[in-house]
């Protein structure tokens, strides 16, 4: 796994929580934020980070695999 795909695959993965947490707490079934417990606000800001976190993850996994050329399956033909 190359670096480059393991950033995006963590950074994925910490902004789908992240966008989880915020909007739990927005809808109040988290709380201990004062600011952020109860808040509207905070579940659709939530929910455009989790959806960010969720196409970094799309992009790690889909980044790993390499395009199939058709040139590379055909069989070669005879002359």
């Amino acid at each position: 796994m190359n670096s480059r795909k393991l950033a995006l695959l963590i950074l994925g993965v910490l902004l789908l929580l992240a966008g989880l947490v915020f909007s739990l707490q927005g809808a109040n079934v988290i709380t201990g934020s004062p600011l952020m417990s109860g808040n509207s606000t905070y579940i659709y800001v939530g929910a455009i980070v989790a959806i960010i976190g969720l196409a970094l993850l799309a992009l790690s996994i889909r980044s790993g695999k390499e395009p199939v050329s058709p040139m590379a399956t055909s069989s070669p033909q005879s002359q």
